[in-house]
Order: C-alpha cells, then sequence, then structure tokens
C-alpha cells in the first residue's frame, strides 16, 4: 500500500513551524506466523481503508516526531537522516501490529513563514560571496596558471612544432618508402594482369585454333566423302564411256600406227635405195675430180712458170673488176686536168691500171710470196702490151 503521509505546519525544534510530505511503502507481512496473527487481531473486520488509515496516522505522528526533534537546517539539509528516522521509528511500532514498511522518502518540505526563502537567501548570498570571492581567487589563479600555461603551452608547441616536424619528416619517409612498395605492388599487379590477360588470350587463340582444326579436319573429311562419291559418280558416268572410247581410240591408233609404220618403212627403203644410187654418183664425181686435179697437178709440175702466169694474168681482171667496181656505180664523172696529162677514159685506166700494178706489192707484204721472184724473176712484157692484156680482158668482164 502507498500512503502520502502530510504534517502540515508542524514546529521544529527550533520553533520554526513547516510542513513537510513524505510518501511510505506498506504491506501486512504474511510470511510470518506471529505478524499474520497480530494483523489478524489488530485488523479483523475493518476494512482495508480503515487499515490504511491506522497506517497513515500512525506514521504521519512518527514524522511529526522526528520533526519536532530537527531543526529547519538538519530537515531541509540532511534529508537522509530524517528519512532514516522516521523509518526506523515507524517500523518499530507497526511490525507490532502486522505491518511492515517496505520504504520511505521525504516528498517536500515548505513553511509559510518565509524561513526556507530567508535560509536559502542568506545560503544564496554566501554562496555568491564565496563564488565571488572563488571567482577572484580562480581568477588571480587562473592568469597565474594562464600565463603558467602560456609558457607551458608556447615550450609544448614549440616542443610539439618539433616532433610534428620530425614526424612529418618521418611520415614523408614512410610515405614516400609506402608508396615506393605500392607503386612496386600495383606495377606487379598490373604486370601479373597483363601476363594473365596475355595467357588467356594465348589459351583463347589455341581453342580458337583447336576449333578451327576440328572444323577443318571435318571439311576435309566431307570434302573426302564429296570427292569418294564423285569419283565413284565420274565413274559410272564418265569413265566406263571413256574406258569404251580409249579401247576405239586405241585401236585406231594402233591400226593407223601399223599403216604409217608400213608406210615409213617403205619410204625408209626407197630412200636407201636412192641414197646408194647417189652415193655411186658422188662417187663417181668424186673419182673424176680427182683424177682431174691429178692430171691439173702434173700439168702445173710439169709447165711450173707457165701455169703461174696464166693463173696471175686470169686473176688481175678480177682483181681490175674489183678496183673499178666503184666506178660502175657511178652516174657521173667530173675530171680536172692540168693540160699536161691525159684526160678522159685512158686517164681514168691509167689510174686503174697504177693501182693493179701495186697487187704484188701488196701480196708480199700480207703474205711475204714475191709473185716476181716465183715466176723466176722474169722480165715482164711491156707496159704496153700488159696493158693492152688486162684492158681486154675488163672488156671481156663488161667492166668497162
Amino acid at each position: 500500500m502507498t500512503l502520502n503521509v502530510e504534517s502540515p505546519r508542524v514546529y521544529t525544534s527550533q520553533g520554526v513551524p513547516i510542513s513537510v510530505t513524505g510518501i511510505a511503502q506498506v504491506k501486512v507481512q504474511g510470511q510470518y506466523e506471529e505478524m499474520l496473527l497480530a494483523a489478524c487481531e489488530q485488523f479483523l473486520g475493518k476494512t482495508e481503508h480503515e487499515v490504511q488509515q491506522v497506517a497513515l496516522e500512525t506514521l504521519e505522528g512518527h514524522q511529526r516526531a522526528i520533526m519536532g526533534s530537527m531543526s529547519v537546517e538538519e530537515i531541509y539539509k540532511d534529508r537522509k537522516k530524517f528519512n532514516q528516522n522516521v523509518f526506523e521509528v515507524a517500523s518499530s511500532d507497526l511490525i507490532n501490529m502486522g505491518i511492515t514498511v517496505l520504504s520511505y522518502t521525504l516528498k517536500d518540505i515548505h513553511d509559510d513563514e518565509g524561513y526556507l526563502d530567508a535560509l536559502g537567501m542568506a545560503r544564496t548570498a554566501e554562496v555568491k560571496r564565496d563564488a565571488r570571492i572563488g571567482e577572484a581567487e580562480a581568477n588571480k589563479d587562473s592568469q597565474i596558471k594562464e600565463a603558467l600555461a602560456e609558457e607551458e603551452r608556447m615550450a609544448a608547441k614549440y616542443v610539439n612544432d618539433t616532433e610534428i616536424a620530425k614526424a612529418q619528416r618521418d611520415f614523408e619517409l614512410k610515405k614516400a618508402t609506402y608508396d615506393m612498395e605500392v607503386q612496386a605492388k600495383k606495377a606487379e599487379a598490373e604486370l601479373a594482369y597483363d601476363l594473365q590477360a596475355a595467357k588467356t588470350r594465348q589459351k583463347i587463340k589455341e581453342e580458337q585454333m583447336q576449333i578451327k582444326v576440328v572444323e577443318r579436319a571435318q571439311e576435309i573429311l566431307i570434302q573426302e566423302q564429296e570427292i569418294q562419291r564423285r569419283q565413284k559418280e565420274l565413274e559410272a558416268t564418265i569413265k566406263q564411256p571413256a574406258d569404251s572410247e580409249k579401247f576405239k581410240l586405241e585401236k585406231l591408233a594402233e591400226a593407223a600406227r601399223n599403216k604409217a609404220l608400213l608406210e615409213a618403212e617403205a619410204e625408209a627403203e626407197s630412200i636407201r635405195v636412192k641414197g646408194e644410187a647417189e652415193a655411186l654418183a658422188v662417187e663417181a664425181k668424186a673419182r673424176a675430180e680427182a683424177n682431174t686435179m691429178v692430171q691439173k697437178a702434173a700439168a702445173l709440175q710439169e709447165y711450173k712458170e707457165a701455169a703461174m702466169l696464166e693463173m696471175y694474168l686470169s686473176t688481175l681482171p678480177k682483181v681490175a673488176a674489183e678496183v673499178a667496181a666503184p666506178l660502175s656505180q657511178a652516174k657521173k664523172v667530173t675530171m680536172v686536168s692540168s693540160g699536161s696529162s691525159e684526160v678522159g677514159a685512158s686517164k681514168l685506166t691509167g689510174e686503174v691500171m697504177d693501182i693493179i700494178t701495186r697487187v704484188p706489192a701488196m701480196v708480199k707484204t700480207m703474205t711475204g710470196v714475191d709473185v716476181s721472184k716465183a715466176l723466176g724473176e722474169r722480165v715482164p712484157p711491156p707496159r704496153s702490151l700488159y696493158l693492152e692484156r688486162v684492158v681486154s680482158d675488163m672488156k671481156r668482164e663488161q667492166i668497162f
């Protein structure tokens, strides 16, 4: 049960009237037989309200008694002591009635005379005074401590700045080291990634090549089967008729070859006979020419000088013809003379004869054979006779 214990205008030990309100929690104790019997004796036949009223009045009386034994300051300042006193006194009295006080708490304290307010004001002024004194002392101490703190702060700041700079230096060094390691690891990771990517691409290419190989093998197999099919088709549609045609052509070719062979054998026999006849004719001609050469050689041996002279004289017209050949191609010849020499055809013929007379010397120079000496150093015929012979021969050869 919860009881609201009110004690209005109770005089304290100092004679100051105050009002107090407390809250108590009580219950009828049924765990112990003696207390239960005591409660039955006290409250048998009473209602719950009546039981609460008995407990409330008992607590209120003890609360008043404690208030009268204490000063306002004690009650106000030491509420725990007040609560403890009321709880102990009320519990010892109510327990005899079979009721147990579970808890008691001072809820409110006030007065109608303004004592508590004055007490609060005095205390407030005292507190304010102490506060101002404390504030002044605190300000003084604060300024002193602030100066000391500032000094310590600056010293600490310098030390701290030094430590910060040192820490910054260490941080930068470590950061550079870490960055190098990170970059190295990153480069290794990138290289590893590139390597793995290259391996993957290579593997994909190998798989693709393997697929192409399999596809190519299938295509080759299909092509081979198609070739076999076409071969069988060709054998059925072309080869067998072609074999028949081939056999026919072979027989025709064999007949033509036999015919040509017989004709060639006949032609060869004819040529052989003709060749033998021609060989006999050539042999007879050669024998006749040989006899002629033998006779000619014998004649030359017998008539050596006369023969050589004859050959020499027969060759001169040919030489003259070759010398005069350019003149035969000329359409018009204009000759200039000083008046003391020959003019006309005789002049032209004389110049040709001068060239011919140099032939023996030219032959000797080119071949080393002295024609004049070979003729036995015979005195040549007079120039007039010689020229007449050459001119007559040249006319006969139709040079002029």
